[in-house]
């Protein structure tokens, strides 16, 4: 599929050796979004959460340590600045590579938090992610091995074949995976509860903005 009738009409290209972004207002909507949140968390403290203690009519306060909000608001960053990449990377392989790190960062910006039951799904998580992983990666290397190329400039001008639908379908399932959402939601909720706001919000941005762009990237590799 063209890339100008699903993001516009095409602004320009950056090649950095193999690496190529493109720009067309969609991405560049996004590849913004992303980085004004970014800074946004990286000039931000975190809010002090209250929690109901089960049993008694009192409320404990949660706070984020010195240690440990500079570890998440870092993980935080790493995890902005992977979501901006993936909206403008005109590489499919890159693409699937800043979908993994996002992954990753997701499980540490948790990971610092002293709870079990987040801790639990936290790894509960990282299972999901690490087995998303062979799809994604693999669904790249079929359309590598049936199209010669992971240029999504290039793989636009082809028409699709059942392969390469094969292969858009298993970067599907790794991007899902990876994300955590439907159905490998539940994994991840009770991340959500953590303190640290807005760390825990990134998780959710870089889910929504990357399933958006993925789709972009499946239908101009498949279609």
């Amino acid at each position: 599929m063209d890339i100008a009738s699903l993001g516009g009409e095409l602004l320009g290209q950056i090649p950095l050796g193999d690496i190529v972004l493109y720009l067309t207002p969609f991405n560049l909507f996004m590849f913004a979004a992303v980085l004004i949140f970014t800074l946004l968390i990286a000039i931000s403290r975190t809010e002090t959460q209250v929690e109901t203690e089960f049993g008694t009519l009192g409320n404990r306060r949660v706070e984020v340590d010195r240690a440990e909000f500079r570890i998440r608001r870092f993980l935080a960053v790493v995890c902005g600045l992977a979501t901006a990449g993936a909206m403008i990377t005109g590489d499919l392989f890159n693409f699937t590579l800043f979908v993994a790190l996002i992954g990753i960062v997701n499980i540490g910006i948790v990971a610092a938090v002293r709870q079990v039951e987040v801790l639990d799904a936290a790894f509960q998580y990282g299972l999901i992610a690490m087995m998303a992983s062979l799809p994604l990666f693999g669904g790249a290397a079929l359309v590598l091995g049936s199209s010669g190329t992971l240029s999504l400039l290039e793989l636009s001008r082809m028409g699709g074949n059942p392969m390469m639908i094969f292969a858009t379908l298993l970067i599907l399932m790794g991007v899902v995976g990876e994300t955590g959402v439907a159905p490998f939601y539940a994994t991840k909720a009770e991340m959500f509860r953590t303190p640290g706001s807005p760390f825990i919000l990134i998780i959710h941005l870089s889910s929504l903005l990357v399933i958006v762009r993925a789709i972009e990237v499946l239908l101009i590799a498949g279609l």
